[in-house]
């Protein structure tokens, strides 16, 4: 939802269901998603931009934090400007054995991450 529009009785719900199958889970990147709200159809589309870059990765493309923060900023507004939240989508996905190769191609080369990136 945008502009602090309203939710109706059926997206609460629907949100609700989500945020329920996101506390079942009890990942650390689907406590991360609980804790912000993030609504499914916003998962869906984080989803689909870390296929995304992992597409530009299999095709040798080289990729920039800064352009995968951006279009997290356009998937999750209310989180504009956060790139530690941004960062931490990556870094958890990746301890997640999910998407492992995003997080070091993005982050890999800041010294905060030297030693634990290989």
């Amino acid at each position: 939802l945008k502009g602090g529009e309203k939710m109706n009785l059926e997206e609460r719900i629907a949100q609700l269901e989500f945020q329920v199958e996101l506390l079942f889970n009890n990942t650390e990147i689907d406590r991360l998603f609980f804790e912000t709200k993030i609504t499914r159809e916003q998962y869906r589309a984080i989803m689909d931009l870390m296929d995304k870059f992992r597409a530009k990765l299999d095709a040798g493309e080289s990729v920039q934090h800064y352009d995968f923060e951006s279009a997290v900023y356009e998937i999750v507004p209310e989180r504009n400007g956060d790139y530690h939240f941004c960062e931490l989508i990556a870094k958890l996905f990746a301890e997640n054995n999910q998407w492992d190769e995003v997080f070091p191609a993005l982050y890999g080369d800041m010294p905060k991450y030297s030693g634990i990136v290989k």
